[in-house]
């Protein structure tokens, strides 16, 4: 997963192609669980998979912006639209539904 800033999320945004971006703190225990379970769902997906994380802490005007209520956090987007917000990241399984039509 690529680290990004807000400047390249809002770049990222612009293209209008589909992406995921990771929200976390870190010093969330849950939060890097969660990150395990999403490189693990990465290597078993058929394809690439344009995932980035952003430290919340870094970017404190986003949880505002995005209406963050907790991390860790999931968002999909396609361009500027969020398509989707996942806050309970269960599983393995439940991850490579989610992100399966990202590929």
């Amino acid at each position: 997963m690529q680290e990004i800033d807000t400047t390249t999320l809002n770049r990222l945004c612009q293209q209008n192609k589909p992406f995921a971006l990771f929200i976390y703190t870190p010093m969330c225990g849950t939060c890097k669980l969660a990150e395990r379970m999403l490189h693990v769902t990465r290597e078993a997906l058929p394809g690439p998979l344009p995932l980035y994380q952003i430290n919340i802490n870094t970017a404190a005007a986003l949880a505002g912006r995005l209406q963050i209520t907790s991390v860790p956090a999931l968002f999909l987007f396609r361009g500027e639209q969020v398509t989707g917000r996942h806050y309970a990241l269960r599983s393995v399984g439940y991850l490579y539904d989610v992100l399966k039509t990202l590929v």
